[in-house]
């Protein structure tokens, strides 16, 4: 967290430290701009004053015979330096007496005796000036330039002086923000450390620990995931748990039952020729059902580690359908179970999983059989649509609740009726008809029945 927290405060003050800079920059050249613009303006409008004085009331006598005789009245009232030039740019006229060793025209008069106003900032005389010159006119004709020259020292001073509490107040802005920053940081930063502790409990096993959602943000929303993920977990061991109670508790039946049949049938007292063959039978029976579970619990391993692969050949739908019938017509003669097998004529063949099909369609009709009591149905239907085949098995069973019917798909859930078993089934079923492309759809009604829908394309491999 700490180096979160300081490349968050390093990123705050880069962002404000870059911000202020600029904001100085465009201050105290905003500043600079509107101090010399002032002072421009200023001897702009005193210098024209003075040349259409000139031009009104002195035009009549030579640029030098106004200068000889000292004739000042067209510009004493200006309070800068003036100068005055010839029509060479030559300066023949300084208000101070100080006449330049060089006497080259500078870029504002050689503006100036074109006409038009010129303007020239540099130094003269050892400090820093601004000149600004005007034509003289007389008759039309320019004669010469009248020059103004005013320091720029005052100035300069009020701007840095500026730029100092610009500088300060920067200063300021950027320790206040630093402060500010650390605290967003915090901000931040607490609730994130609040979720990673969450998580690190969470990791070692700790899943009743619940993360804070504090605001409606991508921490909040990492909190939700999180305390999700736990409910999960916690949901997912209960089930693998109680999966495993109950595998344990159908495994030691049959073992139990072939344990006690062997002991008995090793007593030469029960070795009649009926009992023997009772004994044997049972053993045999819970033989297969041991090995029934056994193969689910392998399959739901293959499954859950991707290794199940299917093994696609043509089928023919119709001959499957009917061993299914002769194969579970016995059973429901015995349980006393209407049991039905309808199909449309011309039912395609299919390319897929012939065995794990039949796997499919045999764990859902075994638990529709389950499920019905004596007296009741169980059909078995096939219906041919334009791209897709459903194959739909209903019964008169007990039904199944609402709160459960969600979770009946899910690994290792065992319904709370007595007769539901170890809850692999249906997962394994519903994992094959994915894997085939296709779909497993349940719908149930306590007291009326279960309809189990399986939806496969005509062209199954090609999703293999």
């Amino acid at each position: 967290m700490k180096g979160i927290r300081g490349r968050l405060t390093a990123s705050f003050m880069a962002v404000i430290v870059i911000s202020v800079v600029i904001m100085e920059v465009l201050l105290i050249y905003t500043v600079q701009e509107n101090y010399y613009g002032s002072l421009r303006g200023s001897l702009t409008s005193q210098i024209k004053i003075s040349a259409d004085m000139y031009a009104k009331y002195y035009s009549d006598t030579s640029l030098e015979d106004n200068i000889l005789y000292n004739v000042d009245a067209f510009w004493n009232q200006n309070n800068a330096e003036v100068q005055i030039t010839d029509r060479g740019g030559k300066i023949i006229m300084d208000s101070l007496g100080m006449l330049p060793k060089v006497n080259e025209p500078t870029v504002d008069i050689q503006e100036a005796l074109k006409g038009g106003t010129g303007e020239w900032i540099g130094e003269l005389n050892g400090q820093k000036v601004m000149a600004v010159a005007h034509p003289l006119e007389a008759n039309g004709q320019i004669v010469g330039t009248l020059r103004l020259i005013a320091s720029t020292a005052a100035i300069d001073q009020d701007i840095r002086n500026t730029a100092q509490i610009f500088i300060v107040v920067g200063l300021f802005v950027i320790f206040v923000v630093g402060l500010l920053s650390i605290f967003l940081a915090n901000t931040i930063l607490v609730p994130l450390k609040e979720v990673t502790m969450a998580a690190e409990s969470m990791a070692q096993g700790n899943f009743q620990t619940k993360c804070r959602k504090k605001r409606e943000d991508e921490i909040g929303k990492l909190a939700d995931t999180l305390n999700y993920m736990a409910e999960e977990i916690t949901k997912r061991e209960k089930l693998k748990n109680d999966f495993i109670s109950s595998v344990s508790h159908e495994l030691r039946t049959p073992l139990t039952s072939i344990m006690g049949w062997a002991i008995t049938l090793q007593n030469e007292k029960f070795q009649q020729k009926e009992m023997l063959s009772d004994g044997l039978g049972i053993i045999a029976k819970e033989s297969e059902r041991l090995t029934y579970m056994v193969e689910e619990l392998l399959d739901l391993s293959k499954f859950v580690s991707g290794r199940i692969k299917l093994e696609y050949k043509t089928v023919n739908l119709v001959n499957l359908l009917e061993h299914i019938r002769k194969q579970l017509t016995p059973r429901a003669s015995r349980e006393n179970i209407r049991f039905t097998v309808e199909y449309p004529e011309g039912l395609p063949e299919l390319f897929t999983d012939a065995n794990r099909l039949k796997q499919v369609f045999i764990n859902i009709l075994d638990n529709a059989f389950n499920f019905t009591e004596a007296g009741g149905s169980v059909s078995f239907q096939a219906e041919l649509l334009e791209k897709e085949l459903k194959f739909i098995i209903s019964d008169s069973g007990c039904g199944i609740a609402p709160a459960e019917l969600p979770m009946v798909k899910e690994k290792f859930y065992k319904g709370k009726s007595s007769q539901s078993k170890n809850g692999i089934g249906l997962s394994i079923s519903d994992e094959i008809v994915t894997k085939m492309g296709g779909r497993l759809d349940i719908m149930s009604q306590l007291g009326v029945g279960t309809t189990v829908i399986v939806t496969l394309p005509q062209e199954v491999g090609s999703h293999g």
